[in-house]
Formats: structure tokens, C-alpha cells, sequence
């Protein structure tokens, strides 16, 4: 079972193998978010009986690690140094002048209330943990848990639930984040296929039963459904594709389909076998008139499926390429297997079996009525059909003006599902449970005559500074000048040659001037660090204004960087005083601040956000929603300001994480998607102007088609409905369907006119059985999976109620428009034969 967003990408596509690299070099892990809050109390979570229960939960998470299956040395599982809790961090607080302390926040359960809101408000104090381990109104706190690789996060979050279950201090607790919410869909797709498919078989079933009547002919249809789908899943995992929320949705694209050439073979075997009174002649006859149709309609539909492999995306491919295989499959069981199977029912079991065909009985029944009366007022009012389409058409082009492309993860629940609650609990009160990180690197190294520029000109800066007070400085600054030549092979062998030149000067000197030649060679050794760009002042004011920027976003609740760690010691250090919360003057400074951080109980924590050679950083961005147009405004936002304020030392930045990873899949799919399309469309006109040996035909076929697609899209887009994978791969189905029943309402028509040569005649005798096939095609599948409806998962329920419409939909276009269109151009389908009236008569 794979639910990695990741996996939606192709391994070697840049932006996993970026995500990758980073991760590796930052030591950054994929976390499970745990929230606790208590509503109940004046204080929220700070009292002592509800953090005594935090702190039993954090250290019950450090055991939480299991042996890898296959290599017991290897653990799986939390990352225990790593987590975030008010137990397993620093308090960074002032110990007198130029002295940092560091105590764990808190380092046992606290007996009073007093001590419960000390722990509060030193965290409030730290701008690291306002916003991430406490909320903001100070009445909730969070926990944030690594793990190992994000299959591990449902295993983690049901053990932690376990011991949240053994509490009684009263408060409530949340478990979120990415990881989860794709680990536990992961877990439920499995129980829903194992509910939903079943479930709607039995819907199926049940309406074949009203419709046909027959218990031993309907259970055929079911076989072959059931076969296809089996036949489909099994090649699939023996092909070592993984179970993907895609793929677990191909059972769910196959069964209808298998169904729908049953029910036309069935359909008219009830209609025929009344006739012949014999099995094998009439299933011959059935067989030989619906041959064709469902050859045609099963390489249409395979075809549609089959186009998905020219997304980008490796799982919609997967799903592509098997929900055809498993449509071929069907086609090839139900050519085979149905009239087989209908040879082996005894002719007595088949009695009293059949549509009656005495005068006026093909309209006895309800929906024979209906589709009666649908014929006549297609033959009489075709212009105002034809009118209504155009309508229709024009406010498809509307809706579809409006879609909104959006896809979160986390939506695939219901509202109602615990990590939807949590989720939105957690992003109300916190800096945002979606993390992206924005990564940060220098330039290539700026041509030498640049950086001889610059260092002359800081060398001055120098030299005017320190003069005054020390005049020797000049001297030694004037022979530094002099030293520097115009060319040389680059920066290092510069400052190479300066090093050696300024050391030689210092054993060579006395007195005050070998002071000023001890300062030079500083003044060297700092131009030496500038290659650590992430000592640098001005970086890290640069990081600081990107991060103003950032906070000013309401989808941003709060950003983390290396600056920020910076200015908390830098104010520690000069006794707490909040003018002092900034960034240093100089890389000395900065460097000072590092330093005294490595002294804390989690000196890993700074090469979190910074690589040990100071060359690269990230900025740790909290978003409070999943949602990637949030994302993707954050992306343009930073992009505006690096646009705007061009960064030192040539800074480049790039995006990394989950959240943004959702971003460039979800892009990639929907043009993927239009693409498929786009070629999958053209094939099918191709293969319908085969069929028919008519351009005009063809065309004709590919109306329906049209129409459904544009309308079902063109409402999602008016009601808001995001323009979701789930919503994405359904144009798919759309093409399969709707152009199935197009293929088998035109020819039936041709076959008929040919017999008749009058499209009058044929048009009544269309909206006989041929339409009553169509008809209950539309009903047994769309009311069949009306189950999917109530499942916990949305993608599920987008694909029930969007199957139910896309159904709905072209069945309708198919029965109304057609038959009007026919009538409209008539002259020019019907070369040579009769034409048919405004009221349905022939001349």
C-alpha cells in the first residue's frame, strides 16, 4: 500500500530529488503533530494534571520504535532526540552578563499551578515556541514527533492514542499532520474497498433483479464484473505496482463498465427471446447485432483509460493502463462467458421469461411510457433540444471559466473524521501543521573583479573606523592594498596569499604596529568566513525581512530560521533586554551566537536549519491549510519579494517539503490531464469515423461526449467544487460512457434504417427496447453506487456522486440530443431516404 504524495512524482523528477538531498543534508524528518487542549480549565493545558499526563505521553513517544522487518539492526519508527516537547527542549534564558543558560523547559511534571504557568510563560517568551509549542492565548500546547519514513506515522499515532485512551487529567487530544492523514487513508481505502465495491454490487444487483426478473440470468453479469475486477488486481500486484489511492479505485471504474455490455446483451435477450422461444438463436441474433457496438464501445472506453499514461504522473498512468486492461478483460469475459452461460440456464427456467410484445405492450410499463413520450417529443420539438444543448453548452463554458484547482490531502476525509477535527483545531490555534521549507544558497562565487572591489572598498570601511583610535592600522591597511594585485586565480588563492603575507608581517613587528598587524590578520580571517555565507549579517537581516514578508500571508501562521535562533541568543546574551532582540553587527557576533547555542542540551538543532558550513539554510514555514493555491500564493509571494529586494551574495532559493510537493504534482496532473484528454478525444473521433465510414457520423457520435464532459465540469466549477485527482481522472470516465451509449443509439439506428429506410419509423422503433437498454445501463449503474455516497472518504463520494451525474447526464444527451440532431440533419445522414416531419411523419 503506497499513500506517499511523493509517489505521485516520478523518482528522478528534480523537486523529490531536491526534497530528498535537503532533507539528508538538514536532517529533517516528516512529523506527526499531536495537540492538547482543555477548555475546561481557566489556564487550558498548563495545570499540573494535564501536563503530567504531556509529559507521560512525550516519553512513551521516545519508545515508540520497532526492528525493520528483514533487518532487525535497523529501527523504525520515532526519532526520540528530535522531539518537540515541553520536556525535551531548552529553556534559552540570561545568566548574567554575557552568559547564556540552558534548562529544559520542563524537566519533570510540575506539583503546583504556579509552576505549570512558569512553563507556559517561558515558552511564550521564545519566539520559537509561541505559535509551535504553545498557542498563542496560551491555552494549548503541541507536540510534534519525528518519524523515521511516513508509513511509520499511523502506527505511531494509533500507539499514541493508546496511551492518551489511559488518561484522566481531563484534556483533549488532536492527532494531525500530512503523514498521518496519507498513512490513515491508506489504512481506510482498504476497508472501504472492502465495504463500498461490495455494497454496490449488491445495488446493482438488486435493480437487475426489478429489471429483469430473472435470479439465475442476473447473477452472470456479477460473475463477470467480479472476474474482471480479480483478473485486473491480481495482475496489477503481481507487476509489483503498489496499492495507491488511485489504483484502490480501479475496482470502482471496472465494475460499471463490466456491466454495461451485459446489460445491453441481457436487455436484448429479453427483448428477442420472446420471439425465437430459443436460447441458441437468440442469443446468435443478439450477439450479431450488438457485436460491433460493444467492440467498439470497450476499445473507446479502454482508450480513454489508456490516454492517463500520457499524464505525468506515475500512479494516475498505473490506473490508466489497468482500469483499460481490466475494461478489455470485461469486454472479452462477457463476449464469452454471458452467452455461454445463458446456453447453460434449461429452457424451462427461461419461461414466462421476455418483454411482451402484443400491441402497446412495450409502453405497459413506467419507463416504457416515459421513453415512448421521449420519442415523440423528440420528433416534434428537436429545435428546442437542439436550443437547450446550445444553453447548456454556453453555461459549461461558463462554469468551466471557474474552476478552481485546489487538492489537500487532508480533505479526503469528511468534516466529521477525527483528523479533519484535528486539523482544523490544531490551524485555528497554532502556526499552521502544514510545513514547507524554503531553502536558501549562495550564488556561484561573483568573478573576481567584483569580489576585488568589494574587499577594497570593506578594507576602507575598515580602515576608517579603526583609525582614529589606532593610526597604525592605516599602515598596515595601505600595505594590504598594495598587496592585492589586479588578477589572480581566484578568491581563495587572494586570500590565501593575503594570509600568508599578513602572518609574516605580525613575527616581523614590535610594539603597537604588531598589534595593528594582529588585527589585520582578523580583518583577513573575517573575509576568509564570508564564504559561511549564514554568518553574515546582512544574510541573515535578508532572512528576516523574507520572514516579515511571510507573516503579513494569512495562510503563513509562522515561519523558523536560523535568524530567529540567532536574535534569542543575541538577546540571552546582553541580559534579556528586548532591544537586543536582533541581529548582531558583525559575523563575529553571529559566530558568537552559534557557538553559545552549541553549548545547549540540542545542539543539533541548529544544523536543523543551517548545514554545518553556513552554505545553506531554510526557512521553516508553518501554513495553517493544506490547500495548494494557498501554497502556490506563499511561492509567488516569496518569488514578489526576491524579485523586488534582489538578496545578497547572490541567494537562490527553492521550495521543498510535502506541502509544496502536493503543489507540482497537482500542476502536473491537471495539464496532464487536459493532455490525455485532448489525445484520447481525437483517437476516439478517429475510431468512431472507422465505425461508422462517416466523418459526419463519427462527429455526430462525439456530441454527447462533449457535452457531458463540458456540463459535469462546468458545474463543478459554479458550485466551487475544487478541481480535485478525484474529479481530474473522472473526465476518463466520462469519455468511456458517454460515447458507449452513443455508439450503441447510432447503431442501432443505421441497422434499423437500413432495414426501414425511414427515419421516422426507425426513431419510434429506437425508443423501444434500444432506449430502454440505454436506460437501464443509467439506472443500474447511477443508483448502484449511490453507496459510495456514504462513505468516510471523500474521493469515494466525488466518485459516486460525479458517476451518478456523468451517467444522468450522457444517457439524457444521448436519448434527447441525438435523435434531435438526427432529425436536424437528416438530408445529409440519410442520403436517398425519407425524411422525417416536424410531427414525426415521413415524406
Amino acid at each position: 500500500v503506497d499513500t506517499d504524495p511523493e509517489n505521485m512524482l516520478a523518482p528522478d523528477e528534480p523537486v523529490r530529488i531536491f526534497h530528498r538531498e535537503m532533507k539528508a543534508k538538514l536532517g529533517l524528518y516528516d512529523i506527526v503533530v499531536v495537540g492538547v487542549a482543555d477548555a475546561e480549565h481557566a489556564d487550558g493545558v498548563f495545570h499540573p494534571a494535564a501536563l503530567a499526563d504531556v509529559y507521560a505521553l512525550a516519553e512513551h513517544a521516545k519508545t515508540l520504535r520497532w526492528p525493520v522487518p528483514g533487518d532487525a539492526d535497523i529501527m523504525a519508527g520515532v526519532i526520540p532526540r528530535d522531539l518537540i516537547a515541553p520536556s525535551t527542549v531548552d529553556n534559552i534564558a540570561q545568566g548574567g552578563p554575557g552568559v547564556v543558560t540552558f534548562d529544559w523547559l520542563m524537566p519533570a511534571p510540575p506539583s503546583t499551578a504556579e509552576d505549570a504557568r512558569e512553563v507556559r510563560d517561558k515558552a511564550l517568551a521564545l519566539p520559537f515556541f509561541k505559535g509551535t509549542l504553545v498557542s498563542e492565548d496560551g491555552l494549548m500546547l503541541a507536540l510534534y514527533i519525528p518519524i523515521s519514513a511516513k508509513d511509520q506515522s499511523y502506527r505511531v499515532a494509533s500507539a499514541l492514542q493508546e496511551m492518551i485512551d489511559t488518561f484522566d487529567g481531563g484534556a483533549e487530544y488532536y492527532i494531525t499532520g500530512l503523514p498521518v492523514a496519507n498513512d490513515t487513508f491508506g489504512v481506510e481505502m482498504f476497508v472501504q474497498m472492502a465495504i463500498s465495491a461490495p455494497l454496490a454490487m449488491i445495488a446493482i444487483f438488486v435493480l437487475m433483479l426489478l429489471f429483469f426478473r430473472k435470479l439465475v440470468l442476473i447473477v452472470s453479469p456479477m460473475l463477470v464484473a467480479l472476474a474482471s475486477v480479480i483478473v485486473t488486481m491480481g495482475l496489477l500486484v503481481v507487476t509489483g505496482h503498489t496499492i495507491h489511492i488511485m489504483s484502490s479505485m480501479i475496482p470502482i471504474f471496472i465494475m460499471p463498465i463490466a456491466v454495461l455490455d451485459s446489460i445491453h446483451i441481457l436487455s436484448e435477450f429479453f427483448d428477442q427471446y420472446p420471439r425465437h422461444r430459443d436460447r441458441r438463436k437468440t442469443v446468435q441474433a443478439v450477439m450479431a447485432e450488438l457485436f460491433a457496438p460493444m467492440l467498439y464501445t470497450s476499445l473507446t472506453s479502454a482508450a480513454g483509460f489508456a490516454s492517463l499514461a500520457l499524464t505525468p504522473i506515475p500512479p494516475v498512468q498505473t490506473f490508466g493502463i489497468f482500469v483499460a486492461v481490466g475494461i478489455l478483460t470485461a469486454w472479452a469475459l462477457t463476449i464469452v462467458f454471458i452467452p455461454a452461460y445463458i446456453m447453460l440456464i434449461p429452457e424451462r427456467m427461461l419461461a414466462n421469461f421476455g418483454a411482451r410484445h402484443t400491441e402497446g405492450a412495450e409502453h405497459a410499463t413506467h419507463v416504457g411510457h416515459m421513453l415512448h413520450g421521449l420519442g415523440h417529443f423528440t420528433a416534434r420539438r428537436y429545435r428546442l433540444v437542439v436550443v437547450v444543448a446550445l444553453l447548456m453548452a454556453a453555461f459549461s463554458i461558463y462554469g468551466i471559466s471557474r474552476i478552481n484547482v485546489n487538492d489537500n490531502p487532508t480533505r479526503w476525509f469528511k468534516a466529521a473524521h477525527p483528523i479533519r477535527v484535528a486539523d482544523q483545531v490544531l490551524n485555528d490555534h497554532f502556526g499552521g501543521t502544514y510545513m514547507a521549507y524554503l531553502a536558501l544558497e549562495p550564488g556561484a562565487p561573483e568573478p573576481f573583479p567584483d569580489y576585488r572591489a568589494g574587499l577594497i572598498e570593506r578594507l576602507e570601511a575598515w580602515e576608517t573606523a579603526n583609525a582614529p583610535d589606532f593610526p597604525e592600522i592605516q599602515e598596515t591597511a595601505a600595505a594590504l592594498r598594495a598587496a592585492i594585485p589586479e588578477e589572480a586565480p581566484s578568491r581563495d588563492a587572494l586570500l590565501a596569499a593575503l594570509d600568508t603575507l599578513v602572518n609574516a608581517r605580525i613575527d616581523a613587528a614590535e610594539g603597537e604596529l604588531r598589534y595593528a598587524w594582529e588585527d589585520t590578520l582578523a580583518f583577513v580571517d573575517l573575509e576568509k568566513q564570508r564564504d559561511e555565507v549564514f554568518k553574515q549579517p546582512e544574510a541573515l537581516r535578508y532572512i528576516a525581512a523574507l520572514q516579515e514578508r511571510l507573516a503579513e500571508m494569512d495562510a503563513v501562521g509562522k515561519s523558523n530560521s536560523v535568524a530567529d535562533l540567532v536574535k534569542t541568543v543575541y538577546r540571552a546574551l546582553f541580559e534579556g533586554e528586548a532591544e537586543y532582540f536582533r541581529i548582531p553587527e558583525s559575523s563575529r557576533a553571529v559566530a558568537q551566537c552559534y557557538l553559545t547555542f552549541e553549548g545547549s542540551h540540542r545542539p543539533q538543532d541548529l544544523y536543523h536549519f543551517v548545514t554545518p558550513d553556513y552554505r545553506e539554510t531554510s526557512i521553516w514555514v508553518q501554513l495553517t491549510s493544506g490547500d495548494n493555491q494557498d501554497m502556490t500564493r506563499v511561492v509567488n509571494a516569496v518569488d514578489d519579494f526576491v524579485r523586488e529586494n534582489p538578496p545578497p551574495f547572490g541567494l537562490k532559493h527553492q521550495w521543498f517539503g510535502l506541502t509544496y510537493i502536493n503543489v507540482v504534482w497537482q500542476e502536473k496532473m491537471v495539464y496532464g490531464m487536459l493532455n490525455a484528454f485532448a489525445g484520447s478525444f481525437v483517437i476516439v473521433l478517429i475510431m468512431m469515423v472507422v465505425l461508422f465510414r462517416s466523418f459526419l457520423w463519427g462527429l455526430l457520435s462525439m456530441i454527447p461526449l462533449t457535452l457531458t464532459v463540458a456540463f459535469i465540469y462546468g458545474i463543478i466549477g459554479v458550485v466551487g467544487k475544487d478541481y480535485d485527482m478525484p474529479v481530474a481522472v473522472l473526465s476518463s470516465l466520462s469519455l468511456g460512457l458517454a460515447v458507449d451509449f452513443a455508439i450503441h443509439f447510432l447503431a442501432r439506428t443505421r441497422e434499423l434504417y437500413r432495414r426501414k429506410g425511414d427515419w421516422a419509423a426507425v426513431q419510434q422503433e429506437m425508443f423501444g427496447e434500444p432506449a430502454n437498454a440505454i436506460t437501464r445501463n443509467v439506472l443500474v449503474i447511477a443508483i448502484g453506487f449511490t453507496p459510495l455516497l456514504a462513505a468516510p472518504l471523500m474521493p469515494y463520494v466525488t466518485v459516486g456522486a460525479l458517476l451518478a451525474a456523468i451517467l444522468f447526464v450522457s444517457g439524457g444527451s444521448t436519448l434527447l440530443l441525438l435523435p434531435s440532431l438526427i432529425t436536424l440533419l437528416q438530408r445529409w445522414l440519410f442520403r436517398g431516404g425519407k425524411e422525417a416531419t416536424n410531427d414525426g411523419s415521413a415524406t
